[in-house]
């Protein structure tokens, strides 16, 4: 199998039949050597039998269907285990992700770069969204170990020995962009313009983007626990100057009455210093209880595929 397409589906039954006939085509014109694994994370409305329909009229489409969502993370993680590609490529299903780019991918991979990762620019997003986007990069970059790119997700290539090293890591809590990053190799990167959803409605709301970008922060790095130290160390060193300042004020003024501006200032500073050092330290603890308990990523409900080959 020279090359392995990995789909993941979640409510994507506006736009899945275009996605399959746009990505079919290229396919087809690159190679006759390749399939398709669509991964459908628990959707709720008729993509899954739009995927049996598929294949049922060919061959090269397999699907794997999840008890419920999952996540992204998941239907990725699941539809890399099973590829049997030399070259695995991951998109979505919206059609965001040219598939015309999967030949110049193609390609360089060729060439022996082992991950051609697609970097895209933000004409037509919104300005708002373009904002935090930077914002959250510069912020990740300064506070992580691996090197995360604005514009660059989860749409590459992988050669065999990349897919191998990113299977190699089993842990609970994945972020694939920094995986990505994480495990190196020969890198090319092909930019594009940025494309809107051929159809349907993101599945990415304010809240989850908030969750995701937490986990890219806390996944890679023990800084924000750094922070919780330096953080309490400037709050004693205030504190030791406002003594000392109250200390001069009474050898100089005399007694003064306690002030309400002291005992607030004491109780709301000192308590969002504790509440924030409790609040990160949770989170970690918290990836500590998942990771320990050792869960499946995914349980697989129904597939058209050798269920001994997923893991």
């Amino acid at each position: 199998m020279l090359i392995s397409v990995v789909v993941p589906c979640y409510n994507e039954e506006k736009v899945i039949q275009l996605t399959y006939n746009e990505l079919s085509c290229e396919l087809a014109e690159i190679t006759h050597d390749y399939e398709i694994i669509f991964v459908n994370d628990g959707s709720r409305d008729g993509t899954l039998e739009c995927l049996k329909s598929f294949a049922e009229t060919s061959d090269k489409v397999k699907y794997i269907s999840f008890s419920r969502n999952f996540g992204k993370e998941s239907a990725m993680l699941a539809g890399m285990r099973f590829a049997s590609g030399d070259y695995t490529v991951i998109m979505d299903a919206d059609l965001q992700h040219p598939p015309e780019l999967i030949g110049e991918m193609l390609r360089y991979a060729r060439e022996g770069y082992d991950q051609v990762i697609a970097q895209r620019n933000r004409d037509g997003d919104k300005a708002a969204g373009t904002f935090f986007a930077h914002g959250y990069y510069r912020l990740v970059d300064r506070l992580t170990d691996v090197e995360l790119t604005d514009g660059i997700g989860d749409f590459r290539m992988l050669s065999r020995k990349a897919l191998d090293a990113l299977l190699s890591m089993n842990e609970y809590n994945r972020f694939s962009k920094g995986l990505f990053s994480w495990i190196g190799f020969k890198q090319k990167i092909i930019k594009y313009n940025n494309r809107q959803r051929a159809a349907g409605e993101t599945k990415w709301s304010f809240r989850s983007l908030i969750r995701y970008g937490v986990d890219g922060v806390l996944s890679f790095n023990d800084k924000p626990l750094r922070f919780c130290f330096y953080l309490g160390s400037i709050a004693i060193i205030i504190s030791v100057l406002y003594l000392l300042s109250l200390l001069l004020s009474i050898m100089f003024d005399g007694i003064d009455l306690p002030g309400y501006f002291t005992t607030i200032f004491a109780i709301c500073f000192f308590g969002g210093v504790q509440l924030i050092s409790i609040g990160i330290i949770g989170e970690y603890i918290g990836r500590i209880y998942y990771e320990v308990k050792r869960r499946p990523h995914y349980l697989v409900d129904e597939t058209n595929i050798n269920k001994n080959n997923i893991q």
